[in-house]
């Protein structure tokens, strides 16, 4: 690394400027106290950095971010936030993860998926619903597909129930098959 040019300037209106020249590196460091914020910016031939603290606010403005902590990280605050990515973005965790709010959560996208390796579980409150609604919906389960315990309704203007295979309709209580035209139609038909 060659000769570093440093220069400190004071001024009574402007402030303290401290400024470090690197030339053969091509990169400029200033730090600048002005009375009213301080400002430490980085320059070099394909990028500026800026790290400005003002009394209610630190803005960070760079090319790449990076925040490593060998323990942990808390991030928290008092009003509404915001975390917004111009890309893709990726949040994981290579144990638990937990997402939570004492209020309402909303998942929105073009496409939504949630898989789960060995285990999913949806749940509603005790005395609400959970309720899945769409243009068209399928719901198919490799092996068993099991409805209940407590109750079970199925409801439409055009409801059809099919089976490759046997079908079992069972009841341990009464049983009603009813319409305005109930028909029962087979190769062989065993009642009773």
């Amino acid at each position: 690394m060659g000769t570093l040019v440093c220069t400190i300037e004071m001024d009574k209106a402007a402030g303290l400027t401290v400024t470090v020249k690197n030339a053969d590196a091509n990169i400029t460091q200033t730090l600048t106290m002005d009375g009213t914020k301080i400002e430490i910016k980085v320059a070099g031939e394909g990028a500026t950095s800026i790290i400005t603290q003002e009394a209610a606010k630190v803005t960070i403005t760079c090319k790449q971010l990076e925040v490593k902590a060998e323990e942990t990280i808390h991030l928290s605050s008092g009003k509404a936030s915001t975390y917004e990515s111009g890309d893709a973005l990726a949040v994981k965790s290579a144990k638990d993860m937990t997402l939570k709010s004492d209020a309402n959560v909303s998942v929105s996208g073009q496409k939504v998926a949630a898989e789960g390796q060995s285990e999913v579980n949806l749940t509603g409150a005790s005395q609400n619903t959970l309720a899945l609604a769409s243009a068209g919906a399928t719901l198919s389960a490799g092996a068993k597909l099991k409805l209940g315990p407590a109750q079970a309704s199925m409801s439409g203007a055009q409801v059809e129930v099919k089976a490759d295979g046997m079908m079992s309709l069972e009841s341990s209580g009464v049983a009603t098959l009813k319409g305005s035209l109930t028909n029962v139609q087979g190769s062989l038909v065993n009642l009773g």
